[in-house]
């Protein structure tokens, strides 16, 4: 059974405000919110703004921006789930008629597409979608920028496609499909396409003078799969408890896993930051991150998971410029994770455990490299290298009796125990690689064989 987690300790909710009240007003900011999400559960959220006695509460919404194509990309991943595609599929095989059908699902999810980062002019997100009815109007004429796969470059009209695709293969468009799909199973009550009250304005602030300018707000019509949604403090919190750990009825665990898995190649030899299918990754302070972040004319958005920590924060403004909305959101997890440290899971015993895999476990060699072998829950093992070199990874259990990688060097390889004639265990076999239970163990069947004269001494 999941309990909520303890509520935070009154020092951790001071220098959480502390940390949302510099960034509004260090960013000149009309209004900020903000909220903090322990164990997939909402443990703080407050508010500031501009206005005497006036804070924002998390069922306010904002326009989240970029934070949408999360949203796509779940669903896309749905429709993986279901068969009805493969990330490895052209474009083309599901959305016919558009100059980039070569490119693959995988490339639009991830911005290794090499398309165009925005749409031919006018500014699309300041400007009427009516402008650009078709998919070929947010493409133009040249809208490759650089070879399909070679390397990561963010596309906005790639999330237009791939919008268009949700709405091929459900025969509806992509926001009623969302909403019946996503929104409504999970509760998110307070996410639309159009704003609804109670919602911020967004608005410009003069970069030398403390005035500020309304942003015009535009329907961008077949561009709204790359940053069309609003959404609410206590909705995002939702969605980051989501991404986190998955929700059956919407994408397990292992999918929304995977859409954080790095596909975008990193740039340069110091990099902080690359990209999963629809996520963003950082790492920031040490912490690995992941979730995304938004802008559109007159809003910030930002939204990070730290798995390690199992916390996760929001925090959204309505200003275009100035609010460094995915520094603070980072912030916001450090504080908590530096106050208030994650309490390890008691340890406890196996329900039940397989004397055969008991005896499996112990030191194995691949050739002189020790390695450790353990038994965990549900049958499933981990191998990990005893000294500072090696490779190791966890393995699922199968129903044959093999167990797949999950991670690491052997992720996808197979594992299996071979026994001899006697029924004990002779070697495991992971991918042809050969462990036994001394180093080179002559009675197994070590590749080339081993040197009859034994171990020497020089």
């Amino acid at each position: 059974m999941s309990f909520p987690p303890e509520e935070l300790l009154p020092a951790t909710r001071r220098a959480l405000l502390h940390r949302l009240a510099v960034g509004q007003a260090e960013g000149r900011t009309p209004s900020l919110v903000g909220a903090v999400i322990r164990g997939g559960h909402p443990v703080w959220s407050d508010g500031r703004s501009m206005i005497d006695d006036h804070r924002p509460d998390g069922n306010v919404q904002y326009r989240i921006g970029s934070l949408t194509k999360t949203f796509v990309a779940v669903m896309v991943m749905r429709l993986r789930e279901e068969g009805l595609l493969e990330l490895t599929d052209p474009l083309e095989r599901h959305l016919p008629g558009t100059p980039v059908g070569r490119l693959t699902i995988a490339q639009l999810l991830s911005h290794t597409s090499g398309l165009a980062s925005e749409t031919p002019g006018p500014w699309w997100e300041r400007t009427p979608g009516a402008l650009r009815p078709g998919l070929a109007d947010v493409l133009g004429e040249q809208p490759m920028r650089h070879p399909a796969g070679s390397r990561y470059h963010y596309s906005n009209p790639g999330y237009a496609l791939l919008g268009a695709l949700v709405e091929r293969l459900r025969k509806e468009p992509w926001g009623d499909a969302l909403r019946r799909e996503v929104l409504e199973p999970l509760g998110l009550t307070r996410t639309t396409l159009s704003p609804r009250a109670p919602h911020a304005g967004g608005f410009a602030v003069h970069p030398w003078a403390d005035v500020m300018l309304p942003e015009p707000l535009e329907d961008t019509g077949v561009m709204a799969p790359a940053g069309q949604l609003w959404s609410t403090a206590a909705d995002l919190s939702r969605w980051a408890a989501f991404l986190a750990g998955g929700d059956e009825r919407v994408l397990g665990p292992a999918g929304v896993a995977e859409l954080r898995r790095p596909v975008a190649p990193p740039e340069g030899p110091e990099w902080t930051s690359s990209y999963g299918l629809g996520l963003d990754l950082r790492r920031q302070d040490g912490r690995a991150l992941f979730g995304h972040t938004g802008s559109m004319p007159g809003f910030l958005a930002a939204l990070w998971v730290s798995e390690e920590d199992d916390l996760a924060a929001v925090v959204l403004a309505n200003a275009t410029s100035g609010t460094p909305t995915s520094v603070i959101a980072a912030d916001l997890i450090r504080i908590v994770a530096e106050h208030e440290p994650r309490l390890p899971e008691p340890w406890r015993p196996l329900p039940e455990a397989d004397p055969e895999l008991v005896a499996l476990t112990g030191p194995w060699y691949w050739g002189p490299s020790a390695h450790l072998l353990r038994l965990r829950a549900d049958r499933a093992l981990e191998l990990a290298p005893m000294g500072a070199l090696g490779r190791g990874s966890r393995f699922r259990a199968e129903a044959d009796g093999t167990w797949t990688g999950l991670d690491g060097y052997y992720a996808g390889e197979t594992l299996r125990v071979v026994r001899s004639a006697d029924g004990t265990a002779s070697h495991l076999d992971i991918g042809s690689f050969v462990l036994t239970r001394s180093p080179y163990d002559p009675g197994a069947p070590i590749p080339g064989g081993v040197n009859p004269s034994g171990w020497q001494p020089s």
